[in-house]
């Protein structure tokens, strides 16, 4: 399968920062939950159209981790880098490189599953095998 990779320009705006000016850390993670859906819109799905083709409920974060390196401050330009360079039945690893420069700013981890809503449990959700038709996608794009 090819590696595709989605490279995403953030430019590191003031409500990003905390108090001493550098990117509160939550936000990495905001910024990589939309590199994760951009991936997917790279090979011609906006989230949107995903849950109305495949009835599907998302595909929600089961693990996630990061290593901050050197921090980015308000009015920075990064770049962050996304491939998905592992998949399960119903699991996919995402992996985030976000670049000041030349420099790793911070890499990011995610495992996420493709669920569907749970017809056994009002409101709740299970796992559901991923489609062929999306590794087709992945494998072309």
């Amino acid at each position: 399968m090819s590696m595709l990779t989605v490279m995403r320009t953030v430019r590191i705006e003031w409500g990003d920062c905390d108090p001493a000016g550098i990117v509160y850390f939550p936000r990495y993670f905001e910024y990589f939950d939309q590199c994760t859906a951009g991936i997917f819109e790279a090979i011609g799905y906006r989230k949107p159209a995903l849950l109305q083709t495949y009835d599907f409920a998302g595909f929600p974060v089961v693990d996630v981790h990061a290593n901050f390196r050197v921090p980015s401050k308000f009015g920075d330009d990064v770049v962050v880098h996304t491939r998905i360079p592992e998949w399960g039945r119903s699991s996919f690893k995402v992996h985030h490189r976000l670049m000041k420069g030349d420099a790793l700013g911070v890499e990011g981890f995610e495992t996420r599953v493709w669920v569907a809503r749970d017809p056994a449990r009002p409101g709740g959700i299970k796992a559901q095998p991923l489609p062929a038709e999306l590794f087709e996608r992945f494998r072309n794009g």
